[in-house]
């Protein structure tokens, strides 16, 4: 199995991955937003896209979408062949389509929305937390992708509050302050124990 950033090569898979996305939203009965072969053909031109192969034969697919001038990208149609479900490709995919928005866009918010626990279970590994919509990118073009699915009338009932997905996020300077923060108490912890261990020694000498 091989997981490689993808290029125009691979456009004879845009066919079957639309054909993927839209089966598994059937078989789910959730909403999901429609992709069109040329949409996703523009996805793997751009080098914005990860596909799993086993030799010629599609597995798997997920790309990334870039909002409001780089600071917002998406993680977006995440997809398994079903001869490849069960085997831990999802998480494969959602990693290395993570660690290639972290390439190539380092200073942008990560986000996703989706109703499959899997993936949300996927995402918080990765460091993602849930969060309200509006901390999401405000960039009309993202929430006009979702007018094709099912549920959209409960996104705009909401004015864009609240839908059935549940929005993620990975901040990247969040993520930053909380590793200063840790390396900050972590040093106060081993101050702390070896003024304690000096005490203890200092007392057991007397």
């Amino acid at each position: 199995m091989k997981l490689v950033v993808a290029n125009a090569s691979h456009f004879k898979y845009a066919q079957i991955i639309c054909d993927t996305i839209a089966e598994s939203a059937k078989v789910r009965g959730t909403g999901i937003a429609k992709r069109t072969p040329e949409y996703i053909q523009k996805k793997l031109s751009n080098g914005n896209a990860i596909i799993a192969l086993d030799g010629d034969k599609f597995a798997g697919f997920c790309y990334i979408e870039v909002w409001g001038h780089e600071k917002f990208v998406a993680n977006s149609g995440l997809i398994v062949h079903p001869d490849y479900r069960g085997q831990g490709l999802a998480k494969a995919i959602k990693a290395r389509i993570f660690e290639l928005s972290r390439e190539k866009f380092p200073g942008a918010k990560i986000f996703g929305i989706t109703t499959g626990l899997a993936v949300m279970k996927i995402n918080y590994e990765l460091g993602y937390q849930p969060v309200t919509f509006s901390e999401l990118t405000d960039d009309p073009e993202f929430w006009k992708g979702c007018q094709t699915c099912k549920n959209f009338d409960i996104l705009t009932r909401t004015e864009r509050k609240m839908c059935l997905c549940t929005g993620m996020l990975y901040d990247p300077e969040q993520k930053e302050k909380n590793k200063k923060k840790k390396e900050i108490n972590s040093k106060s912890f081993k101050r702390l124990k070896s003024i304690k261990e000096a005490l203890f020694f200092k007392k057991e000498n007397k």
